[in-house]
């Protein structure tokens, strides 16, 4: 039987970020074979290896298949084939056999050299438009666009394990409920703060569990110091934490003695109604109806954020924004950019965040359920790091350690 083959580069920190074990295992597991033609091993903290490497199998098709799921650990062609591109043939549609992208950073090879891709994000197209490259969704495909149909000319960069002493470095992106929090939160805060001293941009994506758990102060000293460039969150955020700065409830219950008030249900669509007289949340603020709380230091430091809106919503509050292609580009505007993207309590947001964000950027993702943060990890934002802890204790333990 004829076995077909291909010769293969790949460069990075390939032993200590595990890449080398997970090009090995892939060929293993899908039933090739390798041979290792030479491998360059980097002798400092900064110099990268370099791997090239024959990768064969029993078939044209079965190798193609293999070389796709390679090229995401960042295997490419040594000799690379100019990119095919062809031309939408309607809009929001893709040739068939379209190039579907990462969210590594990534580079094109065409007119006999590599380019970068810009605006990357995992499951998107790569459109060549005046001689440069993009990452663009199917929805915003317009006819005629030239798309890339063509994986073996994509070389992808997974980014290396961090090696200064941040939290970045010392925590693996496992889940456990066992890891030290102060300890954790410590390291967080270290690392926000030369975030903020080197004018880096540090979002948060916040569940109204925030509220729940008393942690609302502390985020609105978070925005006081510095710390939030963005919001994002759903209707509930608000809702919730606008009913607790007029009534002290948050859902009714009383946020000092933790009991239900006397009817104290009626309360968040109180918060909805002041709010809806006024018009939005930035005039019932300037009107003085809204004088603390998350929204109020939002408002006041001119800071971003966006609501995105549900099927639960009540209300919504007029700010919701409820095209969910709308709310998707005001969330990736608002991430654009971000050093730090710091997920709290909300699985549904945390997701939809995390399949904007390239690779590169820092994540991390706290909740009390593992659950989430396995889940935000299994479709795709494999950067995130995990905290299993009470949001609010989490938010409270940080800004102490930030704070002045």
């Amino acid at each position: 039987m004829s076995m077909e083959s291909k010769k293969l580069l790949a460069r990075g920190h390939l032993i200590d970020s595990g890449i080398l074990t997970a090009i090995l295992n892939l060929v293993v597991e899908e039933g090739g074979d390798y041979q290792i033609g030479h491998f360059n091993i980097g002798k400092t903290n900064d110099e990268e290896s370099e791997l090239e490497i024959e990768v064969t199998h029993r078939s044209e098709e079965r190798l193609g298949r293999l070389l796709e799921k390679l090229a995401r650990h960042g295997c490419y062609e040594k000799a690379a084939p100019e990119g095919v591109f062809k031309a939408s043939p309607a809009d929001r549609c893709a040739p068939d056999d379209f190039y579907s992208s990462t969210n590594h950073r990534s580079e094109v090879f065409s007119a006999g050299a590599w380019h970068p891709v810009q605006d990357q994000r995992m499951d998107a197209v790569i459109v060549a438009e005046n001689g440069s490259y993009f990452c663009r969704k199917l929805r915003d495909l317009r006819n005629g666009d030239s798309v890339l149909c063509s994986g073996e000319s994509v070389r992808v960069f997974p980014p290396a394990r961090e090696r200064h002493a941040d939290v970045f470095s010392f925590m693996a992106n496992s889940v456990s409920s066992e890891r030290n929090v102060d300890t954790v939160v410590e390291s967080i805060a270290t690392d926000l703060k030369t975030v903020r001293a080197s004018g880096g941009k540090i979002v948060w994506v916040a569940g109204p569990v925030v509220v729940h758990t008393g942690g609302s102060q502390a985020l609105c000293r978070l925005i006081q110091e510095g710390f939030v460039q963005g919001i994002l969150s759903g209707n509930a955020l608000a809702v919730h934490d606008i009913e607790r700065v007029l009534f002290g409830t948050s859902l009714g219950v009383d946020l000092e003695s933790g009991r239900p008030t006397h009817d104290g249900h009626r309360n968040h669509m109180r918060a909805i109604n002041a709010v809806n007289r006024h018009g939005s949340i930035h005039a019932a603020v300037a009107a003085g109806k809204i004088r603390q709380g998350i929204m109020y230091e939002l408002c006041a430091a001119n800071i971003p954020y966006c609501l995105a809106g549900s099927i639960r919503d009540d209300g919504p509050l007029p700010d919701t924004i409820t095209d969910m292609i709308e709310a998707q580009e005001a969330y990736r505007k608002i991430i654009e950019n971000a050093s730090v993207v710091i997920m709290l309590s909300t699985m549904l947001h945390s997701i939809g965040t995390g399949n904007m964000l390239p690779s590169w950027v820092k994540t991390i993702c706290v909740d009390i359920n593992p659950a989430v943060v396995t889940k935000l990890g299994d479709r795709g934002s494999g950067q995130a790091i995990g905290i299993v802890s009470d949001v609010g204790l989490f938010l409270r333990a940080l800004a102490d350690k930030v704070g002045p």
